[in-house]
């Protein structure tokens, strides 16, 4: 039932070129696994899934690395950070399930803006790229939930160019957010799961992948992502 879960979850979220940790851990939490469980079987979840999504989105041609760039420079560093930590985060989840929520409804109810040729200033995406991992490795997701409604609502990247994008943003803040989570001192091994796991997310990443990267349109590419969006808000109102 977990795998099945987990292939399901993967397809929604790889079609936005997401990596599904927020999906995993609802899942799992309303499976009842452990808590020192949930959070690495997510990130590695994530760098699978999104993994796939990245090189399917490359492939398509739907790429920009001069919007890529500054964002990722600032993440990393603070998403190792964010693993590391493990805070009380009860007013912190309901702060951050209202902006996902109300970013979901913009998505869903208003027509999307048209991507501009420019992109934000180095200075700032490299400031948005640090919020986001921190928030990204505190939570144990990768991010993409933050910054694809940020690259669209801003009118920053059209939906598949969020999604190629956010792709790599995921798969490199999960690495970097599960290398601070080993480093805990805490850590005693990664949980045998995963490897059961994996293949269904690979999977799901695979088929969601392809049909975000090159069959759904536009639209459906971001009515899938404000149903990650509100996900994303459930998890971290109800869970």
């Amino acid at each position: 039932m977990l795998g099945a879960a987990f292939f399901l979850v993967a397809i929604l979220y790889s079609s936005t070129g997401h990596g599904g940790a927020s999906g995993y851990i609802a899942v799992m939490a309303l499976y009842g696994l452990a808590p020192q469980e949930i959070k690495p079987i997510a990130l590695c979840m994530n760098i699978v899934v999104s993994l796939v999504a990245a090189i399917q989105f490359y492939r398509a041609g739907h790429f920009k690395r001069a919007l890529f760039l500054p964002f990722i420079l600032g993440s990393v560093p603070l998403a190792m950070l964010g693993g590391y930590l493990h805070l009380p985060t009860k007013w912190f989840n309901l702060l951050l399930g209202a902006v996902l929520a109300y970013a979901a409804l913009q998505l869903a109810f208003k027509p999307a803006q048209q991507a501009q040729e420019n992109i934000p200033r180095f200075g700032i995406a490299v400031a948005a790229g640090a919020a986001i991992g921190l928030l990204s490795g505190l939570i144990g997701v990768g991010g993409g939930i933050f910054l694809t409604p940020l690259l669209l609502l801003m009118g920053w990247a059209n939906p598949r160019q969020a999604a190629a994008v956010s792709a790599p943003f995921i798969l490199l803040n999960s690495m970097s957010g599960l290398a601070g989570f080993v480093m805990q001192s805490s850590y005693s091994g990664l949980p045998g799961s995963i490897i059961l796991l994996a293949p269904a997310a690979l999977a799901g990443g695979l088929l969601g992948g392809h049909l975000g990267s090159r069959i759904l349109p536009m639209r459906g590419i971001t009515l899938a992502l404000s149903a990650v969006l509100f996900i994303a808000a459930f998890k971290l109102f109800y869970i």
